[in-house]
């Protein structure tokens, strides 16, 4: 009983949410918003079709190279601007002007860039997950206390065994935490983008059924997006946890 207690609230609330979502779906047509058994029969509708899974597969591919492509660019970046100052500098001027515009807006250029297809959504994913990743790294590496550096070189240690040993793992819980951040602005421009240009996924999925006016449909891409994105923010999380433990830091 004791193991199951953890669970419990998140199973009332969640029986809670479905059903308010039954009681207020009463109030209306099932056109305007359906009852959860209807979004429910809609999901069944795409597994059974081989829709469900295609645009699942899609949508998780462009989420992952994008995703991938940016950690890979923006931490190493991160770590190498917050050990040299000038550096650091030098770009933050442009960091902070190119930041701040939507990635949406990179729409039109991302199109005419790459094409129609997987590219421009990959794109567009990448902008918005680099920059919370970019700037996360860039704290945790100059929150690094200069007590570290100190006691590192009265103990003659290497520049590598430096970033290996003291930098890294004191700035890895500020990059976690840009990682984690990074999820949620990819996902939801994931959804945008597939809206805006794409011909499958699940963002596609969602615009396809407004067309028809299956709002079932809608909720059912709606509710497929919510699942993946905490899927995905769990397994990012677990994989912090352990790294931590790791480290001792945990």
């Amino acid at each position: 009983m004791n193991s199951f207690r953890p669970y419990l609230a998140p199973l009332l609330f969640g029986a809670g949410a479905l059903a308010l979502w039954q009681a207020v779906s009463m109030r209306y047509s099932s056109e305007q918003f359906p009852a959860p058994l209807q979004v429910a029969q809609a999901i069944r509708e795409l597994a059974s079709g081989g829709q469900l899974a295609e645009h699942v597969a899609v949508s998780l591919f462009r989420f992952a190279a994008a995703y991938t492509l940016a950690a890979v660019a923006a931490v190493p970046l991160g770590l190498w601007l917050g050990r040299h100052a000038w550096a650091l500098a030098a770009s933050n001027p442009l960091i902070q002007l190119v930041r701040p515009i939507s990635p949406i807006a990179w729409f039109p250029l991302a199109v005419l860039w790459f094409g129609i297809g997987n590219a421009p959504a990959i794109f567009i994913i990448f902008l918005s997950a680099f920059f919370p990743m970019l700037l996360a790294t860039i704290r945790g590496v100059r929150s690094v206390p200069p007590v570290y550096f100190r006691v590192a070189a009265n103990f003659g240690a290497s520049q590598g065994m430096v970033f290996l040993r003291v930098v890294l793992p004191s700035a890895f819980p500020s990059i976690a935490t840009g990682l984690r951040i990074a999820i949620g602005t990819a996902w939801i421009h994931l959804v945008a983008g597939e809206m805006l240009g794409a011909q499958s996924g699940l963002g596609f999925l969602i615009v396809d059924a407004r067309n028809f006016l299956r709002t079932d449909l809608i909720l059912a891409g709606m509710l497929l997006v919510g699942i993946l994105g905490l899927i995905i923010d769990g397994t990012v999380e677990w994989l912090e946890s352990r790294v931590l433990r790791r480290w001792g830091m945990a």
